[in-house]
């Protein structure tokens, strides 16, 4: 019989999860600030707790979907200790490493076991099992929940360190909205010049598949070989110049064009013109002076 869960958050991550393990037959505890949110899941036999007590004694396992660490602390910090005790605390909330770390270890201190975990897919995404979780934490605490995190989407454990689930979710943030901006960026031109973003995605698709390119880069990148044999930063530089004049002749916001400049140029300060626009690798390593 699937193992009873609580869910505690429910935004549309938060509601996805909780419809996903309904649709599974698990017996599903729900708390949320706004209680009229699980209006629709307690419909479907959820159950709504008065409590945020009442949430944890009900489950053993404990789903956390909140904005951020902060959040769980919020919600947690003033409740009876003994309700933690023994349960593991799925915390699916976005953070830094060190304040993942720092939340497994205030979850020990009252008895509980932790798991971070980082969602890589949409609200629309949970309940197929082609989207993919982060975890770690306890491996014997993963393998113990495994088969219940499968209802939300494929379960990827790396690692007993609380920390890792987080870095590679942060990580996976950094090219996604560095990415999506870029295709903003260029929605904007392309309106200024009387485009629509419909005409734009053929292009937007072909430009935003890098595999060929992440491919070729990688192994270079970790052998520390930043020659110039396939391109330069100092072309790379001009290129983007180009862009940000076309941007500014647009009469559109250069924000984004702007700070990509800016890092090229520093790249070619520190000597790199010559070498692999991978050599801006080197550059970020270090802040901005």
């Amino acid at each position: 019989m699937p193992a009873p869960v609580t869910v505690i958050g429910l935004g549309p991550m938060g509601q996805a999860m909780a419809a996903a393990f309904l649709d599974h037959g698990h017996r599903v505890t729900l708390w949320n600030r706004t209680a009229s949110r699980a209006d629709a899941l307690v419909a479907r036999g959820a159950h709504l707790a008065g409590t945020v007590e009442e949430a944890l004694t009900a489950s053993g396992l404990v789903v956390l979907s909140l904005t951020d660490y902060d959040a769980m602390y919020a919600v947690l910090d003033g409740t009876d200790p003994a309700a933690l005790a023994g349960r593991v605390l799925v915390n699916l909330s976005s953070d830094t490493p060190a304040k993942a770390r720092e939340g497994a270890a205030w979850a020990a201190e009252r008895g509980a076991a932790h798991l971070t975990g980082g969602v890589l897919t949409p609200p629309s995404g949970i309940g197929s099992p082609e989207a993919s979780t982060l975890y770690s934490g306890p491996r014997e605490v993963f393998d113990a929940h495994r088969a219940t995190l499968e209802v939300l989407t494929a379960a990827d454990h790396r690692g007993d360190d609380p920390g890792t689930a987080a870095l590679l979710y942060q990580l996976n943030m950094t090219m996604f909205w560095t990415a999506l901006a870029s295709y903003w960026q260029a929605v904007a031109l392309a309106d200024a010049h009387g485009l629509k973003a419909a005409g734009l995605l053929p292009l937007a698709v072909d430009a935003l598949n890098l595999q060929q390119f992440l491919e070729f880069y990688s192994p270079r990148i970790d052998a520390g070989d930043h020659t110039g044999d396939v391109d330069r930063l100092a072309m790379g530089a001009a290129s983007v110049e180009h862009v940000l004049h076309t941007v500014r002749d647009a009469g559109v916001d250069a924000t984004l064009p702007a700070a990509l400049l800016e890092l090229f140029r520093r790249g070619l300060a520190a000597g790199h013109g010559a070498d692999s626009a991978s050599s801006l690798v080197e550059v970020l390593k270090k802040p901005a002076p």
